[in-house]
């Protein structure tokens, strides 16, 4: 596995995330309060997450989606932030003193969404579970109960943490009184609060008052921002000073300052948060806070809980107590049920009653003599699958070296041969060579079932030492990349989350950043477990996502075509493409000049110098200096000079027209031209690309190192970059490259009469299209109407509406609407397919391939209409472009596989997009002209003819 995090995307949970805080604290560590404004988090926990139900797909069950972010957020926290007492505070239903002083405030609020205050009292009742007081005093804000606490708190001396992203609390901030927002790292202590306000805390009162409170609707002085509120404080000193002193501010700002006098006491009252609310009948005892000790989790009542909202991995991963028993065997593994929905998107801390590590009574070796390793090898030949998995030098898997290998064929079993940690003391290790040339026959025996988690890094990790290994069966990262596409799927995250295990993370053995070391200087001790566990833990995923495998047909063909692509794409990886230097070179050179031409030009539009990626100076030169209208502004009110307002500047502006095409050749120099040479290895001039099958939903591959998906064809310079791609002496390079796949996959998916017409008939569908839509013969559609049918043809497949169409034809919405229609008209079968997908989707919350993928769609139901709309435009294309993907795995698969039958010289080099590239010598060009279209047009049988094309040249852009 890849010498990296088990789980880059998460940091592993520590074993005391939920310990209870009975336990003493270190002196060093002063006695904290953490105070939670519950909520802004339930706000945040509502829109981050999707729309979750108990019953997933039914929009009837009960909303989860916002209890499941909060207990994401809450364990986050009590992790990230220890304390000794603790309270959540939530705004209580009905009015506050502040509505008695001005009946408007917040009266342009909306309603609370109907799926968020369903979910209120459920996420109340599993905060108290987790083991945090939860408050909601009547007639009483949060932002005034986390007040009064926190002062209290301040005067008990107590370190007191707020965590919440309401910038209204930071004057609230002293020296014992600190506000945090997890959700982006953010810190207002009384720097903090001064860097990004421009006053202290002690005037954030003064500053709020004049600049009022949007979302509160709180007027304040009109016309008078940030910049001038701090200012005005500045050099006054305090809003009372201020006042006394406004006749001596000039201009509008001063005007508006003067008429605002009235107001102003009013604002400040709306503004401050009180910090003397009476809150003995919810916190008895106050001053001390005893009663909000933070308490350890009532697992058993969580546990209840979790069953009961679809949270079954987050019940799985409190185990049954604390004599749980470890995993069961896959034969009494249960298949996930409907309402397994509850480790989407993050996964839980380990429980406080869940089994630790020691508790497994693990065996783990670690082997230092050849006794000790001649014995694991015999249990090796003679497991029916054995877990392997290397620790290495580096995430390149083509230039890592071994470190180490370990090994489990048994749960809780598992062995690490140390072959390279050379730190000072380190204990003699047996030599890497021999030891890899005696567990070569074992390894390149195709009949001794092996297992790994993302197999391919480690084949060509082995693969660099001369190793070839044979008999990969299974990769868990692949089993939970076809089962549970929209989760993650390294190696720590599948623990928690089937297995409710945590072990040694990347990072506890090797640091962080630069203080980082290489494993190969980590202790041995400490490496073995950390191997070990890799090993074993890998082992007993498998054991809990294969039986799943299995009991779903369809997707385990979908596995099966997993694990031959993952066979195929390391033989691309491994030949890589040979990289012609000086041509890059030269095209380097050539985009550098142009580049500075075009900056000269847009000076001279200008009529001055200025910073092309300065959109400050853009925005003084368009709209001011040359009046430009302003298209859109960005969420700060600034002019917005994006990509999106420089197209559409362009199309009557040359200046904005200069600055694309700048942009587009800045990044083509600085991604492609400048860099694919220095990507290439040296020990052969190649480009070995790293394909990564476990992360596009669709089930698409994408590349990178370099990313081989993006080169930017629709460019000439951009097109000039495939010419760097060449072939060696005496060979040439072929692509083979599907034809129309998408459309001809919606032909099959609608059965439509007249699209499948079209496609058996060998017709250009654009121009049958543009024929139908626009009612007249083939012969007479013009090449306008053909290019808008081809539009047309390719914006519904990707759920396209008129306004879309509108904009991307350059026509009237309404005109866009009626091509639609009358689309639709002739090709009714294509409208029922989108209907019918589009309902199933809301059903059962995903969709399929033709060949029985799952494309989950977690906000097809969702209240968030942007949201939703967007996962139905899923709903329709998904299948497509999944077909489509995996169209092009089997292509690759069975391609590899004629071409190993009949051993050819001809190697695949790279798959892109419907595109397979291949490097041959000259003399079987032929054979593949009449080959390869036939394989891949014959790898399944849909209802319209599968079609690819092959061109050959001697780079890759001259085959096509």
């Amino acid at each position: 596995m890849q010498d990296e995090p088990r789980d880059t995307a998460e940091t592993s949970p520590t074993a005391e995330a939920a310990a209870p805080l009975a336990t003493p604290v270190p002196a060093e560590r002063p006695r904290t309060l953490l105070l939670v404004d519950g909520s802004s988090y339930l706000y945040r926990a509502f829109h981050a997450m999707p729309d979750l139900r108990a019953v997933p797909g039914d929009p009837a069950s009960a909303a989860t989606g916002a209890i499941r972010g909060m207990i994401n957020m809450m364990q986050s926290l009590r992790k990230e932030v220890p304390a000794d007492f603790a309270a959540c505070i939530f705004d209580a239903k009905g009015p506050t003193f502040r509505d008695d002083i001005y009946p408007e405030y917040k009266a342009q609020r909306a309603p609370m969404p109907d799926d968020l205050r369903s979910q209120i009292e459920p996420i109340h009742e599993v905060v108290r579970l987790m083991g945090w007081t939860v408050l909601d005093v009547p007639g009483v804000e949060a932002d005034d109960v986390i007040g009064t606490l926190a002062v209290l708190g301040a005067q008990q001396g107590l370190e007191v943490v707020v965590s919440s992203g309401d910038k209204d609390l930071s004057q609230l901030v002293n020296e014992r009184i600190t506000i945090i927002d997890t959700m982006n790292g953010k810190k207002r202590d009384v720097a903090g609060v001064t860097a990004e306000f421009g006053v202290p805390p002690s005037l954030m009162i003064d500053f709020q008052t004049l600049v009022g409170d949007v979302v509160d609707n709180v007027p304040g002085v009109p016309k008078v921002g940030p910049k001038t509120a701090a200012k005005w404080l500045g050099e006054y000193g305090s809003l009372d000073a201020l006042i006394a002193r406004a006749g001596e501010i000039k201009g509008v700002a001063g005007q508006n300052l003067r008429d605002s006098l009235a107001w102003l006491p009013t604002g400040r009252q709306l503004v401050t948060i009180k910090t003397d609310c009476a809150l003995d009948a919810w916190v008895p005892d106050l001053p001390g806070f005893d009663n909000l000790s933070l308490r350890a989790p009532a697992n058993d009542a969580l546990r209840d809980f979790y069953e009961q909202y679809g949270f079954k991995g987050l019940a799985r991963a409190l185990g049954g107590g604390a004599s749980s028993a470890p995993a069961p065997a896959p034969s009494a593994v249960p298949a996930p049920g409907p309402g397994d929905t509850g480790d989407l998107f993050a996964d839980p801390a380990p429980a406080a009653d869940a089994p630790t590590e020691p508790e497994r009574a693990l065996r783990y070796d670690t082997v230092l003599d050849w006794a000790s390793f001649e014995q694991w090898l015999a249990r090796l030949q003679a497991a029916p699958l054995a877990a392997i998995d290397t620790e290495t030098t580096s995430l390149d898997a083509m230039r890592a070296e071994i470190v180490g290998l370990s090994f489990s064929v048994q749960p809780d079993e598992a062995a690490y041969v140390p072959l390279g940690h050379d730190y000072p003391d380190a204990p003699a290790q047996l030599p890497r060579d021999e030891v890899l040339a005696r567990l070569k026959p074992w390894l390149e025996d195709a009949s001794r079932p092996k297992l790994g988690q993302h197999i391919k890094y480690d084949r060509h990790v082995l693969a660099n030492h001369g190793i070839e290994v044979q008999g990969y069966a299974h990769d868990t990262m692949l089993q939970s990349y076809v089962l549970e596409v929209h989760k993650p799927h390294g190696l720590a995250s599948l623990a928690e989350r089937h297995l409710g295990r945590s072990g040694l993370s990347y990072e506890d053995l090797c640091g962080k950043g630069v203080h980082q070391i290489p494993f190969s200087q980590v202790d041995v001790e400490r490496a073995s477990r950390y191997a070990c566990e890799d090993a074993d833990l890998t082992l007993a995923v498998h054991q809990w996502l294969w039986p799943q495998l299995q009991a779903e047909p369809k997707l385990q063909g979908i596995y099966q075509l997993e694990i031959a692509s993952s066979e195929a794409l390391y033989r691309i990886e491994r030949n890589g493409v040979l990289i012609d230097a000086p041509t890059l070179h030269q095209q380097s050179h050539e985009l550098g000049q142009r580049i500075l031409q075009l900056e000269t030009e847009a000076y001279e539009i200008a009529g001055q110098p200025f910073n092309l990626g300065s959109p400050k100076q853009l925005g003084e030169i368009f709209f001011d200096k040359l009046g430009m209208p302003v298209v859109k502004k960005t969420a700060t009110g600034a002019r917005s000079t994006d990509e999106e307002v420089l197209e559409k500047l362009a199309e009557d502006y040359p200046l904005p027209a200069k600055l694309l095409e700048h942009r587009s050749l800045s990044k083509l120099k600085s991604t492609y031209t400048d860099k694919l040479a220095q990507l290439a290895l040296p020990r052969d001039g190649r480009v070995h690309t790293h394909y990564a099958q476990a992360v596009a939903v669709t089930g698409r591959l994408s590349s990178n190192d370099p990313n081989l998906q993006n080169i930017p064809i629709r460019t000439a310079e951009g097109r000039r970059v495939r010419e760097a791609f060449v072939a060696a002496p005496g060979h040439v390079i072929a692509s083979a490259d599907y034809s129309q796949i998408e459309l001809r996959i919606m032909a099959h998916l609608s059965a439509d009469p007249a699209l499948l017409h079209a496609f058996r008939e060998g017709m250009d569908v654009h121009r049958a299209t543009a024929a139908e839509v626009f009612g007249v013969a083939p012969e007479q559609v013009s090449t306008e109407q053909r290019r808008y049918a081809k539009t047309i043809n390719f914006g519904l497949i990707y759920g396209m509406s008129s306004f879309g169409l509108a904009k991307s034809l350059g026509i009237e919405t309404k005109a866009a609407a009626a091509y639609i229609d009358r689309y639709f008209q002739r090709y009714p079968g294509v409208k029922q397919y989108m209907d019918e997908t589009r309902a199933q989707a809301k059903a059962q919350g995903y969709v399929e391939t033709v060949f029985g993928r799952r494309l989950y769609l977690p906000e097809i139901n969702s209240p968030n209409g942007p949201r939703r709309a967007g996962a139905e435009r899923a709903a329709i294309n998904a299948p497509m472009q999944g077909t489509a993907a995996d169209l092009i795995k089997m292509s690759m698969v069975k391609v590899q596989q004629v071409l190993d039958q009949e051993a050819r010289g001809t190697r695949m080099i790279m798959q892109v997009h419907d595109e397979l590239v291949f490097e041959l010598p000259e003399g079987e060009v032929d054979w593949l002209r009449q080959a390869i279209p036939a394989l891949m047009a014959g790898v399944a049988d849909l209802q319209v003819p599968l079609l690819a094309e092959v061109g050959v040249g001697a780079n890759w852009d001259q085959a096509h």
